[in-house]
């Protein structure tokens, strides 16, 4: 529908145009950019409004005085823009909007057309032809895994979204680049260590002499350590005089650290493969944080950091943190030991990373938990004079927590990422076993892996990102209703109806006279929805929210059904007609599946 809002937006712009220089001959004209377009409440009022509120005082005017007065130029001139408004459908005022009830077979057909043309590639351009972040270099920074414990439901949720807003800025035009920061280094680390080498060298126990993946195993020894040290207080002194002697380089020390942590980053990489996640690169805090000090000591000599009474490197950030109690308002870059903490491997990182490859913008998503942190961080990069520092954004997401309540790693308390998708792979296989639907299906297993996938991915999207969110793996797993499994029901059963004409003979007409066909309340739903897709991924893009492109979903999928039910597909009054509907039902499957893979649901041909 994008060059039928363009054409809207031209007609209605010349004639408000023409009608300011009636009025008001100095005003300055309006650009077509400057009209919002807005969906009627009521669809008996039109297809698209147009508000007239802004020109109330340039104009001297009440709007609804504006809208009538513009509706009558366009009803009274041949072409307003050069375009002739009467092919596009009726215009009328409604109070203070200039509305557009469309001519549905025209409308129709260029939303279907424009879709089969471009398949794929539908949604990314605009109403102007072009991909709206064309141009743009966005780095992607998610996931962030520590090497001593495997991915859990809470990094699900961090993966999902980073994964997700990649794809929907490529959809939009953007080169992205994804990154991701393993945090390989650091007190957390050594615990996992100590606990190793207490309970499971001396026995020679390994991930692969216990048949266990890597991180699970690494997980293991990080629960035993927290448990061990609430009986040996020395232990937590031990974690930290361990990694004092690893940036000293200790070789047995760094022996086991590097041993410790191929074990857990081969088992995250697998999860990663299993869940589609990827990224461009990795970077490594064991080698990012010598550049954070280094950077540090710089500010230190031209006196943007200062070295505290007790020996550790400050920066005062009063400007960032108003209303902070007067310790919160030092950060510490360095301890008094000289060891390094988050925040000097992050300012490391941010810096290779622009030489690495300069962006437009970078994009980290990490939990709410951590608002603080990157507003010290983009103050600390600022204050060390970096002009991009301006173009850090912190893409904020609330937790996510079960049932059962809050997860807490060191007490194993975590729902791993593996165990929580092997659960819901069980449940759908279940599902398809009961409902004697193995041999329909092909691959029961590939099928359930990809319904598990679909139910946790859509239902961590499905929210947006900064609010709190309970995960109910039941509800996700629904094959009804707002979920994952849903959509890929709906993608299945359209897949049905296109294999079943096919099987007949039967071929999809998208001519022009076959879509002026397509007329009813249902169809024309439908239809529109269908057009708003290119809008849709726009403001997904802009917002950073997979959460709209859910909704988006949910809606296209209960037009489908709804158009389904009250429009028979195959045993419609002629073959025209039946033609025409297979053609709006192929339009729907490429949006759905397009659109699916922007959140990462699997598409299913079968189910």
């Amino acid at each position: 529908m994008s060059d039928v809002k363009n054409d809207c937006r031209v007609v209605v712009c010349a004639a408000l145009n023409q009608f300011i220089q009636e009025k008001n001959p100095g005003a300055e004209p309006v650009g077509t950019d400057a009209l919002v377009l807005q969906n009627p409440p009521d669809p008996a009022m039109g297809d698209i409004g147009i508000p007239m509120f802004v020109y109330a005082k340039v104009l001297h005017m009440a709007p609804p005085a504006i809208a009538q007065s513009v509706v009558k130029l366009i009803t009274g001139s041949e072409n307003p823009g050069g375009i002739d408004a009467s092919s596009l459908g009726q215009f009328t005022a409604a109070g203070p909007y200039v509305n557009l009830t469309l001519n549905k077979a025209g409308a129709g057909y260029a939303v279907l057309s424009r879709i089969a043309e471009q398949g794929t590639e539908y949604g990314s351009l605009g109403e102007d032809g072009k991909k709206p972040l064309e141009g743009r270099r966005v780095m992607v920074e998610y996931s962030s895994p520590n090497t001593n414990k495997p991915l859990h439901l809470g990094h699900m949720r961090n993966d999902a979204l980073g994964e997700s807003v990649s794809r929907i800025l490529k959809k939009a035009g953007a080169e992205v680049y994804k990154v991701n920061i393993i945090n390989n280094r650091g007190v957390h680390i050594c615990k996992s260590m100590i606990a190793y080498k207490l309970f499971h060298e001396p026995k020679g126990e390994t991930p692969e002499t216990l048949h266990i993946k890597g991180d699970h195993f690494v997980g293991q020894c990080y629960v035993e350590f927290d448990k061990y040290s609430k009986e040996h207080p020395e232990a937590q002194q031990q974690a930290e005089d361990m990694l004092v002697q690893w940036e000293k380089g200790d070789p047995e020390i760094r022996r086991l650290w590097k041993q410790m942590n191929d074990w857990a980053i081969g088992g995250i990489t697998v999860t990663y493969d299993r869940t589609g996640v990827s990224f461009d690169k990795l970077y490594y805090e064991s080698e990012a944080y010598l550049k954070g000090k280094e950077e540090i000591m710089k500010g230190v000599d031209a006196g943007t950091f200062f070295k505290a009474p007790d020996g550790s490197i400050r920066v005062d950030v009063s400007e960032v943190v108003g209303g902070k109690d007067d310790r919160e308002h030092e950060k510490v870059l360095l301890r008094k030991d000289g060891t390094s903490v988050y925040i000097t491997q992050d300012i490391g990182t941010a810096i290779s990373r622009h030489s690495d490859w300069p962006f437009n913008q970078l994009v980290y998503v990490v939990a709410s938990e951590q608002i603080y942190h990157f507003k010290v961080l983009f103050y600390i990069l600022k204050k060390l004079g970096f002009e991009w520092a301006d173009k850090l954004y912190h893409l904020s997401y609330g937790l996510v927590n079960l049932p059962s309540g809050r997860m807490k790693s060191r007490e194993g308390t975590v729902v791993d990422a593996d165990d929580l998708i092997d659960q819901l792979h069980a449940d759908a296989l279940s599902e398809i076993r009961e409902k004697g639907r193995e041999a329909e299906v092909g691959d029961p297993d590939e099928v359930a892996e990809k319904i598990a996938l679909a139910a946790l991915h859509y239902y961590l999207l499905q929210i947006t990102p900064i609010k709190d969110m309970l995960f109910n793996p039941k509800e996700s797993l629904s094959f009804t209703g707002d979920t994952g499994p849903y959509l890929q029901y709906m993608g299945a059963r359209i897949a049905s109806i296109l294999r079943k004409a096919a099987d007949d003979g039967i071929q999809p007409d998208g001519s022009e006279s076959s879509a002026a066909l397509l007329s009813s309340a249902a169809e024309w739903d439908l239809i529109k929805r269908l057009g708003d897709f290119p809008a849709v991924t726009a403001k997904a893009a802009d917002t950073l929210d997979p959460s709209v492109m859910t909704g988006y979903l949910y809606d296209v999928c209960k037009l489908f059904s709804r158009f389904y039910q009250q429009c028979p597909i195959l045993t419609a009054e002629n073959t025209q007609l039946v033609k025409a509907r297979l053609f709006l039902a192929e339009c729907t499957l490429t949006v759905l599946k397009s659109a699916m893979n922007l959140v990462l649901v699997p598409y299913l041909e079968k189910m």
